[in-house]
């Protein structure tokens, strides 16, 4: 029969890897507050494009786009250093780099959107 002290020991190993799983559905919910975010900013434009002057649907547009793009950063600074304070024993952390590989791609798909709707 296990003791005491490695009954709690095996908890707090469960309860890291929770936590960890956690902070990757956190992440995951982020990512989406941006996907949406920058969604909102192309909508944004899609419906004030006939406004004069056109810039000011650019302009609107554009602060949803660089709000998606800071929750991108946010996202990837957050997730990446719970990540890096926990200790997996059982689950599959995602590491720094993959955080940081998701995070990057999608800010970098949001920032060619802000500047394609500029150029178009």
């Amino acid at each position: 029969m296990p003791s005491k002290q490695e009954l709690a020991e095996e908890r707090t190993d469960f309860a890291e890897d929770r936590t960890i799983l956690a902070n990757e559905r956190t992440f995951a919910g982020w990512i989406r507050t941006g996907v949406a975010s920058a969604a909102l900013g192309l909508g944004f434009q899609a419906i004030f494009r006939a406004v004069e002057p056109t810039w000011t649907a650019k302009a609107g547009a554009s602060v949803f786009i660089l709000i998606a793009i800071a929750v991108f950063l946010l996202a990837y600074r957050k997730a990446s250093h719970l990540a890096q304070r926990m200790d997996a024993h059982t689950a599959e952390k995602l590491g720094h780099i993959e955080y940081g590989v998701i995070a990057l791609l999608f800010g970098g798909g949001t920032l060619v959107l802000g500047i394609l709707l500029w150029i178009i």
